[in-house]
């Protein structure tokens, strides 16, 4: 898919969301090596001049990686914990994995309210501003340890929209444990079909089978048409990729590249 590699080479300015479940190995636990291989993938695309920031998931995967005993606990306040807990991990094994590039990272844990807010707003935009402009890789998540119903976003993938749109981004990135949107669910139905390219979500919802969130994740592809909405009505284009394939951010780059791609028309 030559669109991926040309819109990819065309961007100066990339979010990347990572989700849960391409950070998770199978075991539910946290995925080091694939942390330490992609920090070296983005540290490539930084050599070449692309400034970059992270939207991670994982606080919840980190926190069952270093107590297992909580990982079958449901009720709210030792999810909050866990993410308390995990989000320390998360963020230690990402400061590691870019350490070995020569690049520090920054965190931000954001709520709904935080976008809202004029004020705050405007600090995270500067904030974003300055850790790139400094060679800083920032690194956001919601802060789910103190959100709830009202101030919580819910998701990354629609976290990593508002980013983009706040930081003025040329493009976002989604990997996700699929190749992109399919016609109908692709590990239920062997005939579904990849759709390769985007230019109307909504003719998009009307042709396919909406699903439902995986089993670590907390979104789903309906998140991910609300982020393309939210983006392309900016003029930000967004590719929804596999993050579990070998190499899946540098791969992005050749010609064989497999993912949705939502144009922005504007």
């Amino acid at each position: 898919m030559e669109n991926i590699k040309i819109a990819l080479k065309k961007a100066r300015k990339i979010v990347i969301k990572i989700g849960s479940n391409t950070l998770a190995k199978p075991d539910g636990t946290i995925n080091i090596d694939f942390m330490l291989d992609f920090a070296a993938q983005c540290a490539a695309l930084i050599k070449q001049g692309k400034q970059l920031i992270l939207v991670s998931s994982g606080a919840q995967v980190a926190g069952v990686s270093t107590t297992k005993e909580w990982a079958r606990k449901k009720d709210v306040h030792y999810r909050q914990a866990l993410c308390a807990i995990g989000q320390v991990e998360l963020m230690h094994q990402w400061r590691k994995a870019f350490q070995k590039q020569d690049l520090h990272i920054g965190q931000l844990l954001l709520t709904k309210d935080d976008f809202e807010n004029e004020h705050r707003s405007l600090n995270i935009r500067n904030t974003l501003f300055t850790l790139v402009d400094e060679g800083v890789v920032p690194i956001i998540n919601e802060n789910d340890s103190v959100s709830f119903d009202e101030i919580k976003i819910g998701d990354n993938d629609n976290l990593s929209a508002l980013t983009a749109i706040l930081w003025s981004a040329d493009m976002l990135i989604l990997f996700s444990d699929i190749d992109g949107v399919y016609s109908d669910n692709p590990k239920t139905n062997p005939n579904a079909k990849l759709i390769e390219s985007v230019t109307s979500i909504v003719e998009l919802r009307k042709s396919i089978k909406i699903g439902d969130a995986n089993s670590f994740g907390t979104g789903g592809i309906e998140t991910k048409l609300q982020a393309a909405e939210k983006v392309n009505e900016y003029g930000i284009e967004m590719l929804l990729a596999n993050g579990k394939k070998e190499k899946s951010l540098s791969s992005l780059l050749e010609d064989e590249a497999i993912g949705t791609l939502f144009i922005a028309e504007i």
